[in-house]
């Protein structure tokens, strides 16, 4: 099943993110203008790309493709907000930190068994969700459930769990023409 930069921009809208304005998005201007972009030019956002793209390659099922086109787009468009952007900056500056600790290795340098090995450690698999909690919570809340809301609100990743229509998607006209699946 492969995901396409479509599906992250139906993703992003369906969280009500800049959508429509990702497709259109030139990198080099992120932070070039407005008052929260001082915070937004310190982020480091190919780091947390790296790092959100090898912790997708772990959280995503096996028979996904596609994950770097749409874990970049999505990004971009979660980057958007200042705010979000330096939190998850920080998020993914102590997974690295970690990382280095206890491996000595960034986190996207790991390998596959490694990088899963280090998010259940970190206590990331059953920590609670927290923005502003504890390192696993942090964790939890802007990598591992930021790539799993990515996913199933896309509608290519709905699909890989049965929800053909994801919450702000239509459908398309291939929804209207086919009776309800059994």
């Amino acid at each position: 099943m492969e995901l396409t930069r479509r599906d992250a921009v139906a993703a992003l809208a369906a969280l009500g993110v800049g959508g429509a304005a990702v497709a259109g998005l030139d990198r080099s201007d992120w932070g070039a203008s407005g008052d929260g972009d001082a915070r937004a030019e310190t982020v480091d956002a190919d780091r947390i790309r790296e790092t959100l793209l090898a912790a997708a390659e772990v959280v995503y099922p096996r028979e996904v493709t596609g994950i770097e086109e749409f874990v970049g787009t999505f990004l971009e468009g979660r980057l958007e907000d200042p705010t979000h952007a330096t939190a998850l900056d920080e998020t993914v500056a102590k997974v690295d930190e970690l990382a280095e600790a206890w491996y000595g290795a960034r986190f996207a340098t790991l390998s596959t068994g490694g990088r899963e090995s280090f998010l259940r450690e970190v206590g990331a698999d059953t920590a609670d969700e927290d923005p502003d909690g504890t390192t696993a919570e942090r964790v939890r809340y802007y990598v591992v459930n930021e790539l799993l809301l990515a996913l199933y609100a896309s509608p290519t990743g709905g699909e890989l769990v049965g929800i053909e229509n994801p919450q702000g998607h239509p459908g398309g006209i291939d929804t209207y023409q086919r009776g309800p699946e059994p």
